[in-house]
């Protein structure tokens, strides 16, 4: 910032109280204009019923390759799961095609979206799209007004408290680039991130994401993507690619990697 005063003499002139007031006015200027970060208010996502399924979908579950599954397969109000097998629902894991436990999975779910998107943000980006990845971000509540993606590694510091939340409100769509990844350190829980889509959600070829995905369209997983979390479609569909989509012991894995 410029202060538009003729000549240091003439600063040096002023009265005391004069320049104490000019200087306390600068300072404010430079604290409003320097981004801020509120005090972590993050919490975790009630999934509900929806917690039990590793895809969930409303309108259709498609499939092509050997996709392996943790927990259930379902779609509801849609009926149409495709491509089970070759995927693999691994047990205790089951489908559900419209039937009663769908819907009731996908009513939690829109509690568990809307809770997600009602969180007040820590921090919150502007531009389109924004670049998440690069970044190291501690736990907070983290929202993009139109599109993420993410090119390389986004890194979540858990700052050694394993039950430290993310939560990413993304006004439209998520994006991410071939063989990027979601990485943790220092203690963060694999289980405590939360993705709130307001459209939907693509992950490029191999892939390494992490975080259960509320999408309120649909979701595409590309060609051996792996997600340690959730893929869960509350009206579109969910596509899969020779996709593993597990959830991994929480807190224990400094990677987002399967521990046993």
């Amino acid at each position: 910032m410029t202060l538009n005063i003729a000549g240091a003499s003439r600063w040096r002139s002023m009265p005391l109280w004069i320049t104490a007031v000019v200087t306390a006015l600068i300072a404010a200027a430079v604290i409003a204009m320097s981004p801020t970060r509120a005090e972590a208010v993050a919490t975790p996502v009630p999934l509900g019923t929806a917690g039990d399924y590793g895809v969930l979908a409303g309108s259709t579950v498609t499939n092509t390759g050997p996709t392996t599954v943790e927990r259930n397969v379902g779609v509801s109000p849609g009926t149409a799961i495709v491509g089970f097998p070759p995927g693999v629902v691994l047990p205790p894991g089951t489908i559900h095609a419209a039937d009663a436990e769908a819907l009731q999975a996908q009513s939690d779910l829109t509690t568990a979206y809307n809770q997600a998107a009602g969180q007040a943000p820590d921090v919150t980006y502007t531009g389109d799209p924004v670049e998440l990845g690069g970044q190291t971000l501690v736990p907070g509540v983290y929202k993009v007004p139109v599109s993420a993606q993410i090119t390389g590694t986004l890194t979540l510091n858990g700052q050694g408290n394993p039950n430290a939340v993310w939560v990413f409100q993304v006004g439209s769509t998520l994006t991410t680039a071939s063989a990027s990844s979601v990485s943790f350190i220092n203690g963060a829980n694999p289980c405590n991130v939360y993705w709130q889509i307001g459209s939907s959600a693509t992950f490029g070829t191999g892939t390494s994401f992490v975080g259960n995905v509320l999408a309120l369209t649909s979701i595409t997983a590309n060609t051996n993507t792996t997600i340690n979390g959730r893929l869960l479609a509350r009206n579109g569909a969910v596509t899969l690619d020779s996709n593993t989509i597990f959830q991994g012991e929480c807190g224990t894995s400094p990677t987002g990697t399967p521990t046993g």
